[in-house]
């Protein structure tokens, strides 16, 4: 299959067809109905305008589940929301799905997104395990807050971001929330190369496909990964090091 044609001229093209209500109701790996994700979101969420709740949300998806993209494994379980909030880890994509996922049980409709990005400070380790340093399929989410939709990316954690330097990413809830151009010490970092439209439900067979094609060593890799993985040790000890 050619993924190259997949990519598309903008970030709002709709690829599943889905109607907006689809995106209030739960999908199968953005389990909104599941009582973990339903539990969290009451409790994190709490009272107030939409606005208020999907910050609040926000901030807890991208610093209770650490950052990390060595150890999610090519299986459709491991993509469920509410499988990688019971891990406590992720990266984009199923970070992503968490967020998506929360905001549903919290009443607040959202979708997620995907492209590509360029990682000018991508680790050595993962550039040769990706044999690349183009990130296909970068998820975020997008959340309808007042009459339009708002890209949220709840990815990187504030740990990490400390650790290597990087600007937090914040969100206000009014304007969208993406990767920074560049580092705290002005380095160039994110750069947005392409978009691959937006989804009600993570498109897992997509996704697979796609790693399968741009990353078939890592991928390989992750789809020999049991279910319950933790962060490995070579990663832990290459991001302590920076």
């Amino acid at each position: 299959m050619e993924y190259d044609s997949f990519r598309t001229p903008d970030d709002d093209v709709v690829r599943d067809g889905a109607d907006f209500e689809a995106y209030r109701r739960p999908g199968d790996l953005i389990d909104s109905e599941h009582p973990r994700i339903v539990a969290y979101a009451r409790r994190v969420a709490g009272e107030g305008a939409d606005r208020d709740r999907a910050l609040r949300l926000y901030y807890a998806v991208r610093d209770d589940l650490r950052y990390d993209p060595y150890n999610t494994p090519m299986k459709r379980e491991a993509y469920r929301a509410s499988t990688t909030l019971a891990a406590g880890h992720g990266y984009c994509v199923n970070k992503a799905g968490v967020m998506a996922a929360v905001c549903r049980a919290a009443g607040i409709a959202a979708r997620v997104g995907y492209a590509d990005v360029r990682n000018h400070m991508t680790t050595q380790r993962l550039a040769e395990l990706m044999g690349s340093d183009v990130f296909f399929y970068h998820g975020y989410t997008d959340v309808w807050l007042d009459g339009h939709w708002v890209k949220a990316t709840p990815a990187f954690n504030r740990e990490l971001t400390e650790r290597f330097g990087l600007k937090p990413l914040d969100w206000d809830a009014v304007g969208d929330s993406i990767y920074h151009p560049f580092d705290l010490g002005g380095r160039r970092h994110m750069e947005y190369l392409a978009y691959r439209g937006v989804f009600a439900d993570i498109p897992f067979d997509e996704i697979r496909g796609a790693f399968r094609h741009y990353y078939p060593r890592m991928t390989r890799a992750q789809e020999e990964m049991p279910l319950g993985g933790d962060f490995g040790a070579e990663g832990a000890s290459e991001a302590k090091s920076k």
